[in-house]
This record gives C-alpha cells, sequence and structure tokens, in this order.
C-alpha cells in the first residue's frame, strides 16, 4: 500500500544524489594526499600524522575563509572548476603569512539543490588548489539545504591547518624602519571586492559576462572568474633562502588595511604607486563607477596580491630568488618610521 507520509527528499534534500557525490569526489580527494594522510574519505573525521622528524618544536597555524561574491559570477557563468581554488588561496595564503606550510584542509559546500556534477565540479577546483599549495584534502561537508538558498545557489568555506617551527615563526616583530618592501602580482581581483565589482560593471555600466573588453583581451567573465593565486611554494622556497622579515597577504582592505596587521608599533609603509600598473580590470571598473583613487586601494589587490618584507641588505637575494621562480616582483617602498599605517603616494 502506497504511504501518504512525506519523504526527506520529497522536502528537498536527496541522500541519494549525496551519495552519488561522494563517489564521484573521491579521485579529486585522492589526487591530494601527502604521506602523513591516514584515513580515506568517508571517516566521520580525517587523521593527519604530523612528521615529528621534520618538525622539532611545531607550532601549528590554522585559518579559515570563503570564497564571497565571486561565487555570483561563477553561478551566473555556470562554471564552478575554478573558485574552489579561489577557497584554497584565501586560506592557504593567510597562513603562510606566518612562515606555515599548509598540512591539510577540509571544505563546506552548501547547496539549494544537491547536483552531483556541479559538488564534483566544485571539489575538482578545491583539489586543484590543494595540490598548488601542497596540502591534503582529507575532508568536508556537502549541506543541501532548499528553501535557505536557490536551486542554482551554493556556498563554500574553508578551513586549513599548517606548522612552521617554532623558531622560523614570522610575525613582522623584526620589521624595522628602511626594511625593503617587495611585492608579487596577483592574477587580478582575486576574491575580494565581488560586490563593488557586479554594482560597477553589470548595474551601472550594464556589461555582460560574455562580452568580449578589448582593455582586458577577453571576455569580461573570463576576466572575473580568474582564480586567485596561491603563493605557497614560491614563498616556502624564498624562506628556505632569505631572511624575510614580515609578509602580508593582500586581500580585503588592500594594501592598507593588510600591510600594517604585520608590522611593529610606531611603524609604518611608504608604497610608491608608480612602481607598478595595476592590471586593465581595476582601471575598468575606476573609470566606469568613478571610484576615487583611495577607495579603489582601500578595496582592491590592485594587481598585488602578497607582499614581502627583508632587510636591504637581504632585498637583492630576495629579488633574485623570485625571479629564479620564475616571479616578477616589484620593490613597492620601504618600511618608515615614526608613523603607523600605509602612504601611497
Amino acid at each position: 500500500m502506497a504511504s501518504d507520509g512525506l519523504s526527506y527528499k520529497a522536502a528537498g534534500v536527496d541522500i541519494d544524489a549525496a551519495t552519488k557525490s561522494v563517489d564521484m569526489i573521491k579521485k579529486w580527494v585522492q589526487r591530494t594526499h601527502r604521506p602523513e594522510v591516514m584515513a580515506g574519505i568517508g571517516s566521520f573525521g580525517g587523521f593527519f600524522a604530523l612528521d615529528t622528524v621534520k618538525y622539532k618544536e611545531p607550532v601549528l597555524v590554522s585559518g579559515t575563509d570563503g570564497v564571497g561574491t565571486k561565487l555570483k559570477i561563477a553561478q551566473m557563468m555556470g562554471v564552478h572548476d575554478t573558485v574552489g581554488i579561489d577557497l584554497v588561496a584565501m586560506c592557504v595564503n593567510d597562513i603562510l603569512v606566518h612562515g606555515a606550510e599548509p598540512l591539510f584542509f577540509l571544505d563546506y559546500i552548501a547547496l539549494g539543490k544537491l547536483h552531483p556534477p556541479v559538488v564534483e565540479a566544485l571539489v575538482k577546483g578545491v583539489s586543484q588548489g590543494c595540490e598548488q599549495a601542497g596540502c591534503a584534502l582529507i575532508g568536508g561537508e556537502t549541506a543541501e539545504m532548499p528553501g535557505f538558498y536557490q536551486e542554482d545557489e551554493y556556498d563554500l568555506a574553508g578551513f586549513t591547518v599548517g606548522a612552521v617551527e617554532r623558531s622560523r615563526l614570522i610575525d613582522g616583530s623584526a620589521v624595522e624602519a628602511g626594511d625593503i618592501i617587495i611585492g608579487l602580482p596577483s592574477s587580478g581581483v582575486h576574491s575580494n571586492g565581488y560586490s563593488l565589482v557586479r554594482k560597477v560593471l553589470l548595474e551601472k555600466a550594464g556589461l555582460k559576462l560574455d562580452q568580449y573588453i578589448p582593455e582586458l583581451g577577453r571576455t569580461l567573465g573570463e576576466e572575473l572568474i580568474t582564480p586567485t593565486r596561491i603563493y605557497v611554494k614560491t614563498a616556502l622556497t624564498l624562506l628556505e633562502e632569505v631572511p624575510i622579515r614580515a609578509m602580508a597577504h593582500i586581500t580585503g582592505g588592500g594594501i592598507p588595511e593588510n600591510l600594517p596587521r604585520v608590522l611593529p608599533a610606531g611603524i609604518g609603509a611608504a608604497i610608491d604607486s608608480r612602481a607598478w600598473e595595476p592590471p586593465a580590470i581595476f582601471q575598468l571598473i575606476g573609470q566606469l563607477g568613478q571610484v576615487v583613487r583611495e577607495e579603489m586601494y582601500r578595496t582592491f589587490n590592485m594587481g598585488i596580491g602578497f607582499i614581502f618584507i627583508t632587510s636591504p641588505e637581504q632585498s637583492d637575494n630576495a629579488l633574485k630568488c623570485l625571479h629564479a621562480k620564475g616571479e616578477k616582483p616589484i620593490v613597492l617602498g620601504r618600511v618608515s618610521p615614526g608613523s603607523e599605517g600605509v602612504s601611497i603616494i
């Protein structure tokens, strides 16, 4: 006899689809595993055995973040296999600032309706990000939440743990006036400021994501979906060769808000904006939105995604090492005494 009772599936949650998704993402998870990983996907927890030979006095450094409203661009374009890279980048670049090697990563995916191919694409991106960072994807959670998200909406969050030898922990306390500030280029907007991006480019200017923009040399969507750079391998190599006094990940708030976070009290920084040319996407946003210069620098990375601070004596060595890694480092300015904060001239 047929039952008139409701089921979880009738309420909008498909357990079978969730099971299928787990099967589809296993290959992407396994690609990221390091020798320290102790358990496969499917357990209630992820297991990671810390290398006690490599680390004598390890300090664990953790970080968590999301992708933000850049997800709207991915959903509008139907491109779901890149924002996972953004998710990993936003977490691992943060703990990297303290000299920590990212060890493992966990993700959280919440959706209005669980479509296994979309989940697989999202986890594929997370997997690729973990491979770029050298960390293991050891677990995660997928939540189907009908009525909370629209059917074609999802949100991403992530969590990472890294380790650094206590004696090599970087906290910015060694920074001195006169130190050299070196920046690495970003890949574009990264994952911050997209509420303003959408307001200016899509709403005010009426541009379309599939519209070719001559200044960008590609479509607007291709530009905006470009993943955040992951600086882990470059920075860890540099740390092995050159004494670095501080590092900063340039996210929301730009250089003026993020660089002071790693400077001692009573110390500021002078940045010469003439040292680099901001990518065309920022010029487009500023012009079409009539966004004032100060607001641009306080909202976006403006083409600089990661910063190193080193002594004047070591700056040439740092630049040589970065060039050898295929980077295009930029000397942005110097640490200045007597006034906290960042001045951009």
